[in-house]
Formats: C-alpha cells, sequence, structure tokens
C-alpha cells in the first residue's frame, strides 16, 4: 500500500468497509486498523463496477433519446415539411398518441436505477456502520489536536503545524488529496453531535467556505449544502457563547432560505440578546479543547509526539553508546544485533533490524485474519476506549515455526525466559486512522489488574516494529522525555519494573497517533516468574 493510498486511507472517512466472511472485526471497528480500512477497497470496487454497468446503460439509452429528439426536430426545422402527406401526417399523430408516451413512461431508466440498487443492497451489509464515520472523524480531529494541524490545510490535503505566524510542514504527500464542504461538514458535524463545539467549529467553517464556493453546483454523493452548514455553524457559535456571529451566519442563511420560520426566529432571538448585552458584539468566547479522558500528562505526551521521533539531546551523554549485541550467547555469536542504548534510567535499548522483512510480513500475514478491536484492563474487565485505537491478535508460538525462531532470539537477546507460562503470546497490534494508546503502564499498578498475575507481573517489554510509517506514530516515553520514531523491524526493550518487584513509574509510555502509514507492531510481554536466576531480586529501589 503506497503512500498515495495511506492518504486517501486516511482521509476517504466513508470509505467501504469488508466482505471477507472469515474476518474477525465486527462491523463498526474498521477505522480501528488500517488493514480493515485497506480490505474496504475490494467492496468500492464491486460498486465501481455496478456504476460502471449502470452508467453504460443510461449512456445507451440517451443516444437512444438523442436519436428521436434529432429525428423529431429535424422535421420541425423543415419549414417545407407538407401535413398534408399522408405518411408525415400519420407519423405525426402516431408519435403524439404513441411514441412521445413510450419515452416518457420507459421503464428503461428504472431499470438501469434498479439494477443498481440491488447490487448497492447485496454490498450493502458488508459497509462501514456510522461508527466508523464517526471514528474515522475524531481521527481526524485527534490528529488536528496532538500535531497541531491546521484544518484548512488538512482541507487542502496538506499536513502543515501552524502555530502563531510559523508555518511547519510535517508531511508532504505526493499527491494532493483534498477534502470537500460535504466532507468537512461530516466531520463538523460528528464533533457537533458530540457538543464539541472546539473541533465543530473550524470543521464547519471550513465547510461553509468550501460550499459557498461551489454554491449553485450539484453533487449527487453530498448530504449536506451550504444551509445546512451554516445552521450547524451558527448554532456551534451560539453554543460557544458568540451571539453576533451566530446572528451573521443565521442572517446568510435566511437570504438562501427566507422561508425559514425556525432561523428566522433565531435571528430574532440573537438580536434581543445583544441588545440586552451590547457587550455580546465585540465579546469573542474563548472555547476551550474537551479534555476527555482527562489526562494530567496531555501537553507532555503531545509535545513528544509533535518532534515525531527526535531526541535531540541523547548524543551528548557519553553513556549512551551502540554497539553489536551478543549477550554471550551462542546463538548470536554469528549474527550480533546492532544495539542501540537510548535512555539509561529508565533502561530503554533499541535493538536495529530484528526481524528480516520476511518475517515481517509472515507475522502480519498470520495476524490479520484474527485481528480484534484492542481492549485495556479496567479492573476484572476489558473494554474498548478511545484512548487506544487499533485491532490485536495473539499468536501461539505453535502457529508457524518463524514465532519459534522469534522467541529463541528474543531469549538469546534478553537473557530471559519467553516460554509460557513465563511470557505472554507474541500479540500483534495494527493501528488504524489516527490510531494510538495513550500514556499508559504496561505492569499491573494494583493486584485488581488480570494481566495474568498467577506468573507475576509483567517485569519487560520487548516491541518489535513490523512496519514503517511516513509521519507519526513515535513510541513516547512521557517522564523520560523522550520519543522513539517507527524503526522498521527494530526492536525496543525496557524494563518494567526495578529489581524490588515495584513498578518504575518512568517507564509511562504511549502510542502517538499515526499520522500518515500503517503501523504495525508485536509485543512480547516477559513476567516476573521463571526470571529469578535470569534477573536476581534486590532490596534496592534504586536497581
Amino acid at each position: 500500500m503506497g503512500p498515495g493510498a495511506r492518504l486517501a486511507a486516511l482521509l476517504a472517512v466513508l470509505a467501504l468497509g469488508t466482505g471477507d466472511p472469515e474476518r474477525a472485526a465486527a462491523r463498526g471497528d474498521t477505522f480501528s486498523a488500517l488493514t480493515s480500512v485497506a480490505r474496504a477497497l475490494a467492496p468500492e470496487r464491486r460498486l465501481l463496477g455496478l456504476l460502471r454497468r449502470y452508467l453504460r446503460g443510461e449512456e445507451a439509452r440517451l443516444r437512444d433519446l438523442t436519436r428521436f429528439y434529432d429525428k423529431v426536430l429535424s422535421l420541425h426545422e423543415d419549414s417545407t415539411t407538407p401535413v398534408a402527406n399522408p405518411l408525415l401526417a400519420f407519423t405525426l399523430i402516431k408519435r403524439l398518441q404513441s411514441d412521445w408516451r413510450n419515452v416518457v413512461h420507459s421503464l428503461e431508466a428504472s431499470e438501469n436505477i434498479r439494477a443498481l440498487k440491488d447490487g448497492y443492497e447485496k454490498v450493502e451489509q458488508d459497509l462501514p456502520a456510522f461508527e466508523d464515520l464517526e471514528g474515522a472523524a475524531r481521527a481526524l480531529m485527534r490528529l488536528q489536536d496532538v500535531y497541531m494541524l491546521n484544518v484548512k490545510g488538512l482541507a487542502r490535503g496538506v499536513f502543515q503545524r501552524v502555530t502563531g505566524s510559523a508555518i511547519t510542514d510535517l508531511y508532504s504527500p505526493k499527491r494532493l488529496f483534498s477534502l470537500t464542504g460535504d466532507d468537512c461538514f461530516q466531520v463538523g458535524k460528528v464533533a457537533y453531535d458530540m457538543g464539541d463545539y472546539y473541533h465543530a467549529i473550524p470543521w464547519l467553517e471550513e465547510a461553509v467556505s468550501l460550499f459557498r464556493g461551489s454554491y449553485g453546483e450539484w453533487k449527487t454523493e453530498d448530504e449536506a449544502s451550504l444551509e445546512d452548514a451554516l445552521d450547524h455553524l451558527a448554532f456551534a457559535y451560539f453554543r460557544a457563547g458568540n451571539v453576533s456571529c451566530a446572528l451573521s451566519l443565521s442572517r446568510e442563511f435566511l437570504l438562501y432560505s427566507p422561508d425559514n420560520k425556525r432561523m428566522a426566529r433565531n435571528v430574532l432571538k440573537y438580536e434581543r440578546l445583544l441588545a440586552e448585552s451590547p457587550n455580546h458584539v465585540v465579546a469573542e468566547a474563548v472555547i476551550q479543547r474537551p479534555n476527555i479522558p482527562h489526562l494530567q500528562t496531555r501537553d507532555t505526551y503531545e509535545g513528544l509526539c509533535q518532534t515525531l521521533g527526535s531526541q535531540p539531546t541523547l548524543y551528548q551523554i557519553p553513556s549512551l553508546y551502540c554497539s553489536y549485541e551478543t549477550n554471550s550467547n551462542a546463538y548470536l555469536l554469528l549474527q550480533p544485533i546492532r544495539k542501540e542504548v537510548i535512555h539509561l534510567e529508565p533502561y530503554i535499548a533499541l535493538y536495529h533490524d530484528f526481524v528480516s522483512d520476511s518475517e515481517a510480513q509472515k507475522i502480519r500475514e498470520l495476524a490479520e485474519p484474527w485481528l480484534q478491536r484492542s481492549v485495556v484492563a479496567s479492573g476484572e474487565k476489558q473494554l474498548q476506549v478511545e484512548y487506544r485505537i487499533s485491532k490485536s491478535a495473539w499468536l501461539k508460538d505453535t502457529v508457524d515455526p518463524k514465532l519459534v525462531t522469534l522467541n529463541h532470539r528474543i531469549a538469546a537477546l534478553t537473557g530471559l525466559d519467553v516460554r509460557p507460562p513465563y511470557a505472554e503470546y507474541l500479540q500483534v497490534v495494527n493501528y488504524g486512522i489516527g490510531g494510538h494508546y495513550e500514556p499508559h503502564f504496561d505492569h499491573a499498578t494494583s493486584m485488581t489488574n488480570p494481566l495474568g498475575m498467577k506468573s507475576g507481573n509483567r517485569v519487560a517489554t520487548f516491541m518489535i516494529y513490523l512496519s514503517s510509517v511516513e509521519a507519526g506514530g513515535a513510541t513516547a516515553f512521557i517522564y523520560a522525555n523522550l520519543s522513539v520514531p517507527v524503526v522498521r523491524n527494530a526492536a525496543l526493550f525496557w524494563w518494567n519494573l526495578h529489581r524490588s518487584g515495584e513498578g518504575d513509574s518512568d517507564t509511562l509510555h504511549a502510542g502517538c497517533p499515526v499520522l500518515v502509514g500503517d503501523k504495525w507492531v508485536a509485543n512480547k510481554w516477559i513476567h516476573e516468574y521463571g526470571q529469578e536466576f535470569r534477573r536476581p531480586c534486590s532490596s534496592s529501589p534504586e536497581d
């Protein structure tokens, strides 16, 4: 899937769902993994075939109508046409009594559209639910927030961060994919329906701007119009406290739809409010960005994500180094792993080229049929949440010999026992549109957390990047104040627990939203039990 296709998948929030009967994903979860979005191209190709056949039928029908029109017009243009000619008189009467009725009541047009509708109904069960549209729209808002993207730029297909007068290009697509007024309206309406006017207003403003520029043009696929956008934007401004803007937009609405009594009442209401409180004319309400769920480390997290995975000061620290790692293990003597120590407390190491392209592809292929919406632990329950957007699958070692080899390599490199039950099965994750995982710990922070505590807590994380991305998707360590970019085929390792068994709070980390690209990772979580002689305990809280 090339960059252009991935960009289209990111922005085309009306993309179609998959019809694969073996898919593990539920309808309504298309947006939560990019592989599901990619599969959505298949039913759309089927619909394109149906539309092509419909167009060909309509073109043939219109050619025949044009032929009939030209034939009759030629008779009227010939001033010498003698109606006294009994043959012409007969054909005139026949046309008016029969031919025109057949033309007007022809079933060909209805048969063509019926065939198109029947074909659509057969595909319809495989199409995304409205929840997919909502999820894709929220993804665009998430990218807008985390990377401080300009909505006008997004609508033009460019990814620019605007801070004051400074404009920074975060990603330059090879092909621009712009949004229509209806696209922007749908994003704004999702925010509007949630009462989120912080996001609704800029998207609805862009929708109004685009609809104004194309007013009078009719597009079959559009659901909304300029009047719809003005209506929603006016009320959004009113709810946000800007009565003056609400009044101006409502008056503009009445220019296009003067008979709308509801809007006329709104204008009177806004005029009365402004008359009673003149300060509303100049006051501009500051709309606060919603912080749901509440995240105390949001500013740090987003600041690290905005670096797109850069650590500008690390190279000034002599204790950080690169080496060829064998861990004194014979398994790695002939093929040592390139190791980059990128942080000491907590200890974080990046192992370059840990897997090959073919291994990464095989792991993705094994996991794809089993991908399901990722969940998080909440007490004894597993919940789908907005702060983790991805799909995941668990692969047993017995699924394929490559997984056995992979486990041997992890064990040799870390010196830890990665066999069940001392480690979990390999979890493979594919992130969705704007897919992310907000700051969290991998280890259980309470004994009620269902992380397989029978084998102890998660002592270490071994995360393998199975793909590359064009932009975004870095792993941000909040308290360590660094972010690690997605490095294709590399593996990231860190200790979650101190040697005392206490959790290391400095391992709070997050998966930044994927700006552009298809991010796959594989996680191997290693537990305490079985590691007693491999990583001996210590009573010192410093270890």
